[in-house]
């Protein structure tokens, strides 16, 4: 429609009022768009033409697993987002299931639910993923021209190596695992590296293919390959418990003997204290983003379709 609007020289307004044939429309006026429209090949969008007319109000928000405390708070706050502007969530727990997502990207193409906000990293869904349906994405990108929003990993992977390093550690690594699916996430590693890099420290990068079949094994392995790393930057807070699990086991004392600082910065239940170091993700500002990104794509209102936020460092037990 905006490139069918910019070929006729007039607002989106106008082209959808011609299109929905709901509002006056002076002839010339008119006209033009129709050229448009035929030099264009363009064929409206039944899906976002409905949508206009038979709103259900409810949002669907597919979570890998609702098990995860990320994943779970930003249910919470998405759903009280969603609360404030008069929609329903629907909550899809997918695990992974492609199966489960494709069904509920099929529920939004029937006008069965308005919009979708997805945390996804299933291979096999990209092909099914249209930028004229009304979803925002969390971190992850498709093909198709979809929204999403995201911290700043690359700064979070920045700022882990910088209190590392200012707080003393002299050899500093990264623990994780990468996926096969393009993310925001792999931007921490990115971050962490040129950092130090930049500031000529040495380094290490431990980086596994996902899945991993087993966190503890694989980190226990390279501590006792790099026994002089006393400086970790984990990938999220999962990896982060695991790795002062594992020094811990090992006799290996955190922060006196190895730092750690993790990536997400949640707790498993609002009453819990954040105990050790990590990169906060502000979770309640990226629902509330995706929240607006969303119902401004449904109401055709201007937005940004690439969000961005800050993230800040927590000092806790796990730096000295």
């Amino acid at each position: 429609m905006k490139d069918v609007a910019k070929e006729a020289g007039v607002g989106l307004g106008t082209v959808s009022r011609v299109i929905n044939k709901n509002g006056p429309v002076k002839e010339s006026t008119r006209l033009k768009v129709e050229q448009a429209i035929e030099a264009l090949k363009y064929k409206p969008n039944e899906v976002a033409r409905s949508f206009k007319m038979q709103q259900t109000h409810s949002i669907a928000l597919i979570v890998p697993s609702i098990w995860h405390p990320f994943f779970s708070k930003f249910a919470y706050h998405t759903e009280e987002r969603l609360s404030m502007h008069g929609y329903k969530m629907i909550l899809c727990n997918s695990q992974d299931d492609v199966a489960k997502e494709i069904n509920y990207l099929s529920m939004l193409e029937k006008n069965k639910m308005d919009g979708l906000i997805a945390i996804t990293y299933s291979h096999d869904l990209d092909q099914y993923i249209s930028s004229q349906l009304p979803i925002v994405s969390i971190d992850r990108h498709f093909t198709e021209d979809v929204a999403y929003v995201t911290s700043d990993n690359e700064e979070g992977g920045r700022l882990a190596a910088s209190k590392l390093i200012e707080k003393g550690s002299e050899k500093i690594a990264f623990l994780g695992s990468i996926s096969p699916i393009m993310n925001e996430s792999m931007k921490r590693r990115r971050g962490f590296e040129d950092q130090a890099k930049m500031l000529q420290h040495p380094f290490q990068i431990f980086e596994l293919q996902e899945p991993v079949r087993d966190i503890y094994e694989s980190v226990q392995q390279f501590i006792e390959k790099y026994p002089d790393v006393d400086g970790v930057f984990a990938m999220n807070d999962k990896w982060a418990r695991i790795t002062i699990e594992v020094l811990e086991d090992m006799g290996r004392s955190v922060p006196e003997d190895v730092q750690v600082i993790g990536y997400d910065g949640v707790t498993a239940s609002k009453d819990d204290q954040l105990t050790f170091s990590t990169i906060k993700q502000p979770v309640s500002l990226m629902a509330e983003k995706a929240v607006d990104t969303l119902i401004s794509i449904i109401t055709e209102q201007p937005t940004d379709e690439k969000v961005v936020l800050p993230v800040h460092f927590h000092d806790g037990n796990s730096t000295r």
